[in-house]
């Protein structure tokens, strides 16, 4: 059985983001590893801060397209609808370990869901958060 990982909102923007190439590479393999073994989660959450980051905060997308990518992302990957035990379970998630709200929430869906790893810039690479390990995929690993 293969692992399931949590996308972050990051990775889904960085896929339509081309000002950095290099993420965007990064975020459009993810997105076509994780389809196509089908181990990919996210939240609902997550898909309101995609369209939200594309069309509002950074106009990438109109929001006839970013409505049709959250549409495909909610069919692609198994999506996590936000109620309130995840809410609650996100305020002990921030009460714990200090981070933000949003944050603490994307935690607790990943955790819901049985999630070994969030993919994510957001967090702290390599720690583990109520069981899920964040991996922050686009960080630039430097040998020692």
């Amino acid at each position: 059985m293969s692992v399931k990982k949590f996308l972050d909102t990051n990775v889904l923007f960085y896929a339509c983001d081309s000002s950095d190439p290099h993420k965007q590479a990064i975020a459009l393999q993810l997105i076509a590893d994780l389809s196509a073994k089908r181990t990919g989660v996210l939240s609902t959450q997550v898909l309101g801060e995609f369209f939200h980051s594309t069309v509002v905060r950074r106009k990438l997308l109109s929001a006839a397209t970013a409505e049709k990518i959250v549409q495909d992302y909610n069919k692609t990957f198994s999506s996590v609808p936000i109620h309130f035990d995840l809410v609650r379970l996100a305020m002990n998630i921030h009460q714990k370990y200090q981070t933000s709200y949003w944050d603490s929430l994307i935690v607790a869906a990943a955790s819901d869901q049985g999630c070994a790893e969030i993919l994510s810039e957001d967090l702290n690479d390599n720690q583990i958060y109520n069981g899920v390990r964040v991996v922050n995929p686009f960080l630039v690993k430097t040998k020692s």
